[in-house]
C-alpha cells in the first residue's frame, strides 16, 4: 500500500490524501477546475486525475459527476479514498486505465493537466512512479487531446493547462475539430510573460479563437493578486 500524507487545498476546502513520495498536486489542479465551464448535474472526465485535485475543486464548487481516470493504480486508490474525505460519494469515480483506450463519454465536458515533458523530450526518473507521472507512458499533448475529443459530445468543452511554451503544440493539436477556442496567460507577475496557460475549446465549433488578458499570480512583494486569491482560496471561477 503506497504511504500517504493528507494535504488543502482551496484554503482547507477540500482534502486530499497523495502519496508521501512522487506525485504532487500543484495549483495548476486548482486553476484547471476553476477554468471548467461545467453546470450543475452535467458529466465531466477528468483525464490524468492524479489523486483527484482538480476533480474535487471542481466538485467543491459545481454539484456536477466526474469521472476521473489514471493510468497509475496507487493514485488512482487514493483518488477514491478522497471521495470519502471529501464527501462527496455518488458524485466522483476513479479508474485505473490509459486515457488512449478509455471511451466512457460522451461527456459535457473533459478537463486535463498533461505532463509538462512529453515523451522523449526529457531523461527519465530514478523511480518508475515518478517517470510514469512525468511522461504517462509515451503520449504527446495531441495524444490527450485526441482522447478528449473521443469522449466529448458535440458541443461539449475541452479545458487544458499547460506551459505557454507548449502554446502552439495545443492549438495545432486542436486542429479544426474544436472552435470557440480561448486562450487565458497566467502571468507570475505583472510584466512578465506567461509561464502557464489555460486553453478552452468547444468541440464541433466554429467561433474564431479570443486571447484574454489572462491573470497575474503575485503581487510585487510576492503576495497573490485578488484575481489568484479568488481562484486559489474561494475556487471562483474563472470565467
Amino acid at each position: 500500500m503506497t504511504e500517504s500524507v493528507e494535504i488543502h487545498v482551496l484554503d482547507h476546502k477540500v482534502r486530499l490524501l497523495q502519496p508521501e513520495g512522487g506525485f504532487r498536486t500543484s495549483l495548476d489542479s486548482v486553476f484547471l477546475a476553476c477554468a471548467v465551464p461545467a453546470k450543475k448535474g452535467q458529466r465531466v472526465l477528468d483525464m490524468g486525475a492524479g489523486v483527484g485535485g482538480a476533480s474535487f475543486c471542481l466538485l467543491w464548487r459545481v454539484e456536477c459527476l466526474v469521472t476521473g481516470v489514471e493510468i497509475q493504480a496507487s493514485h488512482a486508490d487514493l483518488a477514491t479514498q478522497n471521495i470519502a474525505l471529501n464527501n462527496k460519494e455518488g458524485m466522483a469515480e476513479f479508474i485505473c486505465a490509459d486515457i488512449t483506450q478509455y471511451a466512457g463519454g460522451p461527456f459535457d465536458h473533459v478537463m486535463c493537466n498533461p505532463p509538462y515533458l512529453e515523451a522523449g523530450s526529457y531523461t527519465p526518473a530514478a523511480s518508475e512512479e515518478r517517470a510514469t507521472a512525468l511522461g504517462h507512458t509515451e503520449l504527446t499533448v495531441k495524444d490527450w487531446i485526441d482522447a478528449g475529443f473521443k469522449n466529448l459530445k458535440s458541443g461539449g468543452s475541452l479545458t487544458i493547462i499547460h506551459r505557454a511554451d507548449m502554446s502552439d503544440k495545443i492549438i495545432a493539436g486542436l486542429g479544426k475539430r474544436f472552435g470557440a477556442v480561448e486562450i487565458i496567460p497566467l502571468h507570475s507577475k505583472a510584466g512578465q510573460a506567461a509561464n502557464r496557460v489555460i486553453i478552452r475549446a468547444v468541440k464541433d465549433r466554429k467561433t474564431p479563437a479570443k486571447l484574454h488578458a489572462g491573470i497575474i499570480l503575485h503581487e510585487e512583494n510576492g503576495q497573490y493578486t485578488k484575481a489568484a486569491d479568488a481562484v486559489l482560496r474561494e475556487g471562483a471561477a474563472i470565467e
